[in-house]
This record gives C-alpha cells, structure tokens and sequence, in this order.
C-alpha cells in the first residue's frame, strides 16, 4: 500500500509539472559567409577528397609511429583525463538537478521501554510497557506547477552537453598537437643533421685554409674569414642540440610518458604525410564543431535559465506526507498495515522579491551573452579554417620554389669553392654563399614542417579526430 501510494502522488505531480515558461530556442543567425575564401591563397575545392568530420584520426594520419604516439597520450595525457572527470562532474549535477523532480521518500523509527510501580498496576497488566514507532513519508516535495525544476533540469543537461563537447575538443585539440610535437621533433632533428655536416665540413675547410695560409697561399683575413662559419655551425649543433631535447620533453608531456626512441622519426622525410582532405563546400561543417556545439548548448542551457528565473516569482507548492504507527508489538503493526496518513502542503507565494526580479534581469543578460559568445566561436572557427586553407592552398609552391632555391645556392657555394681552391677568388665569395646555402636548407625545412603541420591543424579546425 505504502509504494502503490508514492507512485500515484509522483504520478499526480509529473501531471501537474507539464508547463515550462522557458521562452521557446531559436538558432541564431549564421554570422559568417555560407562559403569559403576564394582566391589566389586559397585552393580549389577538391569534391573527391573527404572532409575531415568523415575521416578516423586513425585514417587521416597514415604514419605508424605518430599512431602509437597518439594512442597512448588518448590514454595517458592528464588534460584529457581532466576533461573526461569534469564531464562526469556535470553527469552526476544533471542527476540531482533531475532527482528533484521526484518526491524523497524517507523512513524514520524509534521504541522506548518503561518500567512502571507495581502499585499503579491493575491485575493482569504488564509492569514494563514496549512503544515502538514508525514514520514513512514524502519529504518536502515541491509540484513543479510552472516548470521551475524543469528548467533547471534542462539546464543541468545542456550543461552536461556542453562539458562533453568541450571533452571531444580537448581530444581533438591534443591529438592535432601530439602531431604537431611529433613533427616539430622530426624537423629539429633534421636541423641538427644538417648542423653537424655544416660544422664538419667547416672544420674541414678552416683546416684547408690555415694550411694555406701556413704556407704562404693564403692571408690571415682568409683564415679569420674561415673561422666564422665555423664557430657559426658549433653553435647552431648546440642550438638545436637544445631544441631537439626541448622537443622530447614536449612529446613526453604530451603523451604522458616518456617516448621510445624507436616512435620518432630522424627527419621530415621519413614520415609519412597524413591525406588530403576538403573543408566541404559550405561553412555549415562549422556548426559540428566541438567548441560551437558546447557553445551552443550553453546557450540553449540559458533559454531554460530563464525559464527558471520566471517560474520563480510565481507560487511554490510542497507536499508532505507522512504515515505514522505506534504499537507494543512492531511485527503486528507491519502485518495489519494500520497507521494514519498526515498530508502537510506548503504554500508560498512571493509577493515582491527584489531578488527574483533582479535574477530574472540578469538571466535574460546571461542569455544575450552566452548567444554573442556562440556567434564569436563561429566567428574564430571561420578564421580559423580560413587561415589553414590559405597555408594548404600556398604552401607547396612555397616549398617548390624554395628547393629550387636551395638547388641554386649549393651550386653556388661548389662553385666559389672551386674558384677559391683554384686562388681566382677570395674567401669572402665562399663564406657568403655557405651562409646563404644553410639558411636555404633551413628555411626548406620549415616550409616543409609548415605544410605538414598546416594540414593536420586543417584537420582539426574543421572538427576531425574526436
């Protein structure tokens, strides 16, 4: 009898609570093109390729070391961990704010023993007299008339969404990132190569010079002139020397433990570039992103807000019930289910509350807010893909041109060689065109880093790898 009679009361209360006064959601205007740049930077649509929101990070990225290193930091990283504990944290406040809008049934009992004179009894009467009591009942439990746990019901939720989303984010975010220290690493490493051949065959041409100038062929502003790129390549060994260790403690920290050597790669060449992809016709991928949909959610989270805030200032109503028993013999109670049932309502209705109005003001404020927030992620998402297409669509004749560069300046530095070992020029020809071949060399590297990173950042701005 007792569970047939909470059913019905929380069955009466849900009938009751069908009414919201939250104002109805309307999706804001898209405030951002329909369609991508279009322009010299920026490069042709390609319909074959897929979009990044079709595209497994596992299938984008086609190089097997970077795939161990990704798996393990989805496992290990500890913002991750962070990300995925918040969106339990706001699990768990979704189900409190929801369990109110069902009644808390407790129980609660006690028993005393008395032991009376002999002289007050009557014949027959026991001299300790036995009280029990039983106390089962709905505690404080407010109809939800106008919807006011509701709302805050569904703003619990659309806060849920929001932290899962900001979860998806945060691993989109650090597996573009593990990529990217994955190939930062490679191209420093590189650099240092490159670095290490420059300082011996620095070594090797200062020898050559002082031994010339040992015997008379050569002066001594050759030999100082010598000694410049020399110092120069010893430096730059211990510059990146500094950035390929840096490099490691990165990744390591990324991944959330130390790396074997074995899953990083010694260049830029040897890793295999991740696939193309298209950013789709239209802006509309925006709306899929991770950071939009969180923003989004929050937004309808603060039409329910409002929603709230209005139910506030009218009237709240609580139920209690209570079914009370008492007896010398509990066991006889429960088996003859004899009790009383004492309802208590609760009326309270706010006349004027500054307070409630003033909370109403402002969640109405939270509202225009959270929506100019919404409107300036979709903003930065546009920005944002708008600026990798413009690197993908410029990147590789960057590159060609540059190697091309790269090509003409080492012919250049064998051929002021020659002409110094054959003493038709001075050093001076041969140290310009060393210093303009190594920074060739290097900026080739960086552009190729920057397509590589350019693409994988494409990636994960349109929203792939959650």
């Amino acid at each position: 009898m007792n569970k047939a009679l909470v059913c019905a009361l929380s069955l009466i209360g849900l009938a009751l609570a069908g009414c919201s006064m939250a104002p109805t959601y309307e999706k804001p205007d898209t405030p951002v093109p329909s369609a991508w740049p279009a322009g010299p930077a920026y490069p042709t649509p390609d319909a074959s390729a897929p979009r990044a929101d079709e595209l497994k990070w596992q299938e984008f990225f086609t190089d097997a070391r970077l795939h161990k290193l990704i798996e393990t930091a989805l496992a290990n990283n500890r913002d991750l961990r962070l990300a995925a504990l918040n969106v339990e944290r706001a699990q768990a406040l979704y189900g409190i704010q929801r369990a109110e809008l069902f009644p808390s049934v407790g129980a609660r009992g006690g028993g005393s023993r008395e032991q009376r004179s002999a002289d007050l009894l009557q014949q027959g009467q026991p001299r300790t007299d036995s009280r029990y009591s039983v106390d089962l009942g709905i505690v404080a439990w407010e109809i939800d008339f106008f919807g006011r746990i509701r709302s805050l019901s569904a703003q619990a939720l659309e806060e849920y969404l929001a932290t899962d989303e900001a979860r998806r984010g945060a691993q989109i975010a650090l597996v573009a990132e593990v990529a990217r220290a994955f190939l930062t690493l490679a191209a420093d490493r590189e650099n240092l190569q490159l670095s290490r051949a420059t300082l011996e065959s620095q070594r090797a041409a200062h020898a050559l010079v002082k031994r010339r100038f040992e015997v008379g062929l050569a002066n001594e502003l050759d030999l100082k002139r010598a000694q410049v790129p020399l110092d120069t390549a010893r430096r730059d060994v211990a510059v990146y020397t500094q950035f390929v260790a840096q490099d490691k403690n990165a990744l390591d920290l990324l991944v959330g433990t130390p790396v074997a050597e074995d899953w990083l790669a010694p260049d830029l060449a040897s890793v295999s570039p991740p696939k193309p992809i298209s950013g789709g016709l239209t802006s509309d991928v925006l709306l899929r992103r991770p950071d939009v949909m969180a923003a989004e959610h929050r937004l309808k989270g603060a039409y329910a807000n409002i929603g709230a805030a209005r139910a506030a200032l009218f009237p709240r109503i609580s139920l209690t019930t209570t079914l009370g028993t008492a007896s010398d013999q509990l066991s006889r109670l429960f088996e003859s289910g004899t009790g009383t049932w004492l309802f208590t309502p609760q009326f309270v209705m706010p006349i004027f509350d500054a307070r409630l109005w003033a909370a109403l003001r402002v969640s109405k404020t939270d509202q225009e807010i959270i929506q100019t927030e919404y409107e300036r992620a979709i903003q930065t998402a546009f920005r944002e893909v708008s600026d990798a297409l413009a690197v993908r669509g410029t990147i590789d004749e960057q590159v060609a041109a540059q190697q091309s560069l790269a090509a003409a300046l080492a012919d250049s530095y064998r051929l002021a060689t020659l002409r110094f070992d054959k003493g038709t020029d001075s050093y001076l020809s041969v140290l310009d065109a060393q210093r303009a071949h190594f920074a060739a060399q290097q900026v080739l590297i960086l552009l190729r880093l920057a397509g590589m990173v350019s693409q994988a950042r494409l990636y994960a701005v349109l929203g792939g790898g959650g």
